[in-house]
């Protein structure tokens, strides 16, 4: 018997980066994490920055990185719109490091005309890059 499965578009800015059958998504929506099957209702919401998991129709799974965005889910298709998308293997996990540490220090030594918001989006993007690095490093050593 086929897996039940509905088509994914993962779209960036600048290039497409998914296109396919998919028995699964997991995404982090602004309410919280979002399961996205086959025959979910039709919805529209915003996605925060983190990482984004799919089952692909043949059983395999894929991490993406996701900088926010956009979640279009309809009858018989599913859209990601990202200002960013980043398989889990483009992530540089140094330069991702560097960013959280960057950012937990102008937290830590924030003037009065520090922009505290700013600096949590970057902080959260960082993290949100190295949990993805993180979850692959986890299922490669399973």
């Amino acid at each position: 018997m086929a897996a039940m499965t509905v088509h994914l578009d993962i779209v960036s800015a600048e290039k497409r980066i998914f296109n396919g059958r998919v028995s699964l998504l997991e995404v982090t929506g602004t309410e919280g994490e979002l399961g996205i099957k086959p025959g979910h209702a039709p919805l529209l919401t915003t996605i925060k920055p983190g990482m984004a998991r799919i089952v692909k129709q043949d059983g395999e799974e894929e991490v993406f990185y996701l900088s926010g965005g956009m979640l279009e889910v309809q009858h018989t298709s599913v859209a990601v719109l990202a200002d960013v998308v980043l398989r889990a293997d483009e992530i540089d996990e140094d330069a991702a490091n560097e960013a959280k540490k960057r950012a937990e220090a102008l937290i830590a030594d924030a003037g009065q005309d520090f922009d505290f918001d700013a600096a949590m989006v970057e902080l959260s993007k960082a993290m949100a890059q190295l949990r993805v690095v993180e979850t692959i490093k986890k299922n490669i050593a399973r």
